[in-house]
């Protein structure tokens, strides 16, 4: 009985020492950034003892460090609800919300706020929980943009942040790995590249980067390529060895002459213990984007903006400000030509982990930053967005849902349907009016069509049929002019709004609609009096009433149309007054008339008012009021054409 107790008090001494040697060996691999070995070491420790608090504590800090903080939830609401605080129930807050569990996820920041008196602590908690709610009203920055899973280009492990430059694309893989990081268990990354044209990648054909050689033993991801393709820059780090650097940093490679140099630790790194990364160069290649950890950001990794000095390198690197950074992380940055910055964070409002956003100046001036919406974004990350042609079509990488593997590159395009377009094809047809006679055909009369703006879009001269055609924008406004030596020019207004159908009635993706209009010409004949129907004056007035001021503006246009003549305007009055009584009154009438049109804008000096009273009756011993009418009447003619 004895030696059987003694038995029995060994084997239980021996699983403590393992147990403690695990629990010495799990602790070293977390503080090392060894988070996948450290969750494996934990997990074992938590089989036999699952309330163990400490080993709770470091599998969920693990997930989390390691960018799984999804995968913790449960280890955190084993620690809240043993011994709740605020660190604990805001890490539980910010696993739920990447699990899509929002009202859960906003419960769990509530109670953090009663944890803590720190005004930056409650506004961090508050704007996480608005940034919840602000995600149910995010709309789509590019509708009917579709992203597709590049399949035949993903492998099983890490495939993402592509860009491309002259017809390569170049990207990073965990394909063809040497080893396993340990901080996540994924297989080491490299760099790569194939041909590719636009969307169109060689997936078969994909090499590793040939400008210089891929290590061995760490990472290397995040390629930015100079507009000019002489500069490679990327990030490096992540290395096991006490030896290499202890954080992630930027590697620069440079064409000199026959090949690339091989790559050395950027300057703007300036310290060896601040993680920098996701690189991207300004279209103009100027400047130089990139995330970093360094001292003075507004949270974890904050994007920062370096400009090249006058010996080729970047320096004096800037912090974006907190427009753009905030308490979360900001990285891969994307710079257009039209000033839209692109780039990822999980800290503006978004779907869960990073999201794709864009920052851009409104009507204002001031710079507004948009989530892309649901069709970009998930609840996962989503990231390092590249225009292969800006901006209907290019790559984004992400580790949602549906992949092939690890993290995965996207593509996508502007899928809107194109619009139906509709021609509206007007036929212009010149005529010239002939007395007594239906209006003829005036063929080789100069058409010109004119826009809104006035600018002249349009002009022919007209053909045997007295017909020009042009091709008009619906909805729109234009004028017409028809001119020929001999007859006066004429102008009219036209159209097309409402004279087609609407565009979601249309079938057909091109429709055609044939409109007709007819200008008639008056024949220009020095001394040939033209009477002005319908200019009434009030009896022994010479006031223009407004009835006959409509009538007197199509005199205005006419001498708009027809800047070279000058004319005489005429006034004549019936016989029921005296001889000397109706010529005074006809000349005030003629020159009430001149006047008004020196009032719309016509030169005096091609105006003459003549008076001619009753001493040119056209029915002689009138006896009707419809006679009188007749014989007071007001006429212009022609007098001099102005060459």
């Amino acid at each position: 009985m004895k030696n059987h107790f003694l038995w029995i008090t060994f084997i239980l001494l021996m699983s403590l020492n393992a147990c403690k040697s695990l629990q010495e060996k799990a602790n070293d691999q977390f503080l090392s950034g060894q988070y996948q070995y450290a969750i494996n070491s934990y997990s074992q420790i938590l089989e036999s003892d699952p309330d163990n608090q400490e080993a709770n504590l470091a599998v969920a800090e693990s997930f989390r460090l390691s960018n799984r903080i999804e995968d913790a939830g449960p280890y955190y609401e084993k620690l809240v609800e043993e011994d709740p605080s605020f660190d604990l129930l805001f890490r539980l807050g910010q696993s739920l919300k990447a699990q899509e569990k929002d009202e859960e996820a906003i419960e769990a920041f509530e109670k953090a706020k009663g944890f803590t008196q720190d005004e930056s602590l409650l506004a961090e908690t508050q704007r996480q929980i608005e940034a919840i709610n602000l995600a149910n009203g995010i709309e789509e920055y590019f509708p009917n943009y579709v992203l597709v899973n590049y399949n035949e280009l993903n492998t099983p492990g890490a495939d993402y942040a592509p860009v491309t430059n002259d017809n390569f694309i170049y990207f990073t893989s965990g394909r063809r790995a040497s080893g396993i990081y340990p901080a996540d268990g994924s297989p080491y990354t490299k760099l790569f590249r194939t041909r590719a044209e636009g969307l169109r990648v060689d997936v078969g054909n994909i090499q590793t980067l040939p400008e210089f050689q891929n290590e061995e033993g760490l990472n290397q991801a995040a390629i930015a390529i100079s507009p000019d393709g002489n500069t490679i820059i990327y990030a490096r780090g992540n290395s096991t060895s006490p030896k290499d650097l202890p954080e992630t940093a930027l590697f620069a490679s440079y064409f000199r002459g026959s090949g690339f140099t091989q790559p050395i630790w950027m300057p703007v790194n300036e310290d060896e213990f601040w993680w920098n990364s996701t690189p991207a160069f300004s279209p103009d290649g100027e400047e130089l984007y990139f995330a970093s950890n360094r001292p003075g950001g507004y949270g974890g990794i904050d994007l920062y903006k370096a400009t090249k000095l006058a010996n080729g390198d970047f320096g004096n690197p800037v912090n974006l400000g907190p427009n753009v950074n905030t308490p979360g992380n900001e990285m891969f940055p994307r710079l257009t030509a039209d000033g839209k910055f692109f780039f990822s964070s999980d800290g503006h409002a978004g779907y869960g982990k990073l999201d794709l956003f864009v920052a851009e100046k409104d009507a204002s001036g001031n710079q507004v930053i948009k989530n892309l919406g649901e069709n970009f974004n998930s609840p996962a990350d989503d990231f390092g967005i590249f225009f292969t042609n800006y901006p209907k079509e290019g790559f984004i990488s992400s580790n949602r849902e549906g992949g092939v593997g690890d993290d995965d590159i996207y593509f996508f395009e502007d899928k809107t349907p194109k619009p139906k377009i509709v021609n509206v094809l007007l036929n212009v047809y010149t005529k010239q009016r002939v007395a007594g006679e239906p209006d003829a055909v005036l063929e080789q009369a100069r058409v010109v069509l004119y826009d809104d703006n006035n600018e002249q879009s349009g002009g022919d001269f007209s053909n045997s049929n007295g017909r020009v055609r042009f091709t008009l924008e619906p909805n729109a406004d234009f004028t017409i002019i028809a001119s020929k030596t001999g007859y006066f020019s004429k102008s009219i207004p036209y159209t097309t709004v409402g004279k087609t159908p609407n565009p979601e009635d249309l079938i057909q993706e091109v429709t055609n609609i044939t409109l007709d209009t007819t200008i008639v010409l008056d024949q220009l004949i020095l001394e040939k009096s033209i009477v002005l129907e319908n200019i009434y004056y009030d009896l022994d007035k010479a006031d223009i009433r407004p009835d006959a001021a409509v009538e007197l503006d199509k005199l205005v246009q006419i001498l708009k149309d027809n800047p070279s003549i000058k004319i005489e305007l005429s006034s004549h009055t019936d016989d029921r007054s005296s001889d000397e009584y109706n010529l005074d009154l006809s000349q005030r009438r003629a020159q009430s008339a001149v006047d008004y049109l020196v009032s719309q804008g016509i030169s005096r000096d091609r105006l003459v008012a003549k008076g001619y009273g009753e001493s040119q009756l056209i029915i002689q011993n009138a006896t009707t009021e419809e006679e009188h009418q007749v014989n007071r009447r007001t006429e212009f003619k022609v007098i001099e054409i102005i060459e």
